[in-house]
């Protein structure tokens, strides 16, 4: 028996879709204890958006390790948490027109989700969230409290409140006027709805099925929250960092929002790092208020600093991110035309693409039978129906076209069907 058997947790859920034990990753590849190479279409569930072991970030991190740089520091300054903010505001906010305080949370997207609620709460003096269908935010109580998703509320074995779930963009069609129900409902002092502190939403639904939201729904949205005394939080945990082409995923759009939750591939490096983006006059936390041991990361601070200036300087990175994008959205769109719409549907945006199959049995089929072709993906959506490529940004054109052709294999070996690659 393994010592993942013996000893882990059935918690577990990764290992058991991709059952190897790995021993070294590099770029786009991860390798196992055989020697066997598997391209990572899953990326850490984009927390590696520039890849494994990325040299320069690498390099970073070593150097700083052996100059003894501080390595935990409670929430104290630091020259690494200095130049990090420093490059943040030079390379990410100002061009973007942003103003934000920052607040250093514990390490994970949960933990910066569980700090913008209380904020709002605490600035609004109002209890009420507005969540969305499908959403997803974490798995801690308040951040679970906001998620859609059944299976992971029923693991909190409590009943989950503060928050009212409302449709998503698109949910009854993209005819119907989510936006305008709403309000409707916000306006009405009988509709039992309480008035929020903030509406919680997420400009594409990575874990709820690739779902996007237009720029005029966000638009609309923000409006709405301005209308009815709410806040605007985004959380950009997984769509952002450049996952949608540009750093932030409402940068589109055109929003400004009250507050921002990102984790994720902000360290760069799959470190550990979280943080809350919010407008200055919200700033109304007393020291202390909201803590946490592991709040900001020092080696974090390194390889995020060097990720920004490494790929955010100039409109480079977007530039190559959107030609990826239209690659990935070539070879399913070739896909979804042969299957037809019965069949499949492609989903979401930028490098957070997928193709949605009638049930969720179809796309574990087909994610195990790219595993046994060497390229690891996984599924989303409410049913486990999409297939998701989430590969990471910086991967060579070369090996981006050999995963995508894995997939097309794996789904013509699925419908026992031929299906033609794209050109």
């Amino acid at each position: 028996m393994s010592i993942f058997k013996q000893m882990e947790s059935n918690v577990q859920c990764y290992a058991n879709s991709f059952p190897v034990t790995f021993n070294r990753a590099k770029g786009a590849y991860l390798y196992d204890n055989e020697g066997n190479a598997y391209l990572d279409f899953l990326a850490g569930a984009g927390s590696l958006n520039y890849g494994h072991n990325q040299d320069e970030l690498k390099q970073a991190l070593v150097d700083y390790i052996m100059q003894d740089g501080v390595a935990h520091g409670l929430d104290m300054h630091t020259d690494a948490k200095a130049a990090f903010m420093q490059t943040l505001q030079d390379v990410i906010l100002k061009p973007r027109g942003l103003d934000y305080k920052v607040q250093f949370t514990g390490p994970t997207g949960a933990n910066a989700v569980e700090a913008a609620l209380k904020l709002a709460r605490k600035v609004t003096g109002r209890t009420n969230v507005i969540s969305f269908t499908n959403g997803f935010h974490g798995v801690t109580l308040g951040a679970v409290s906001a998620t859609g998703n059944q299976h992971h509320r029923g693991g909190a074995s409590i009943p989950l409140s503060g928050v009212t779930r409302m449709p998503y963009c698109g949910y009854y069609g993209y005819n119907a006027d989510t936006l305008k129900m709403l309000d409707k409902q916000l306006s009405d002092p009988s509709s039992g709805i309480d008035a929020p502190a903030a509406f919680i939403v997420e400009t594409v639904q990575g874990e709820g099925g690739l779902n996007v939201a237009t720029p005029e729904w966000l638009l609309g949205l923000q409006n709405l929250a301005k209308k009815h005394g709410a806040l605007l939080i985004v959380d950009d945990i997984q769509a952002g960092c450049g996952r949608t082409g540009k750093f932030f995923s409402f940068e589109e759009a055109g929003l400004k929002p009250d507050i921002v939750t990102l984790s994720k591939s902000l360290s760069g490096f799959g470190l550990p790092l979280a943080i809350v983006l919010f407008k200055p006059e919200l700033d109304e936390w007393a020291p202390g208020e909201h803590n946490g041991t592991f709040r900001g990361n020092n080696h974090a601070f390194i390889t995020a600093k060097t990720a920004l200036e490494t790929y955010w300087a100039d409109q480079e990175f977007e530039k190559e991110i959107q030609q990826k994008a239209e690659l990935v959205h070539s070879y399913f769109q070739s896909v979804v035309d042969e299957l037809g719409v019965t069949h499949a549907r492609l989903k979401g945006r930028g490098l957070m693409q997928g193709i949605e199959f009638r049930t969720g049995d179809i796309a574990d089929s087909i994610t195990s039978r790219a595993f046994e072709k060497g390229l690891i993906i996984e599924t989303a959506g409410n049913q486990g129906q999409v297939v998701k490529c989430f590969c990471p940004l910086t991967i060579e054109t070369q090996d981006l076209e050999k995963g995508l052709k894995i997939v097309v294999e794996a789904i013509a070996e699925e419908f026992n069907t031929s299906l033609k690659m794209a050109s």
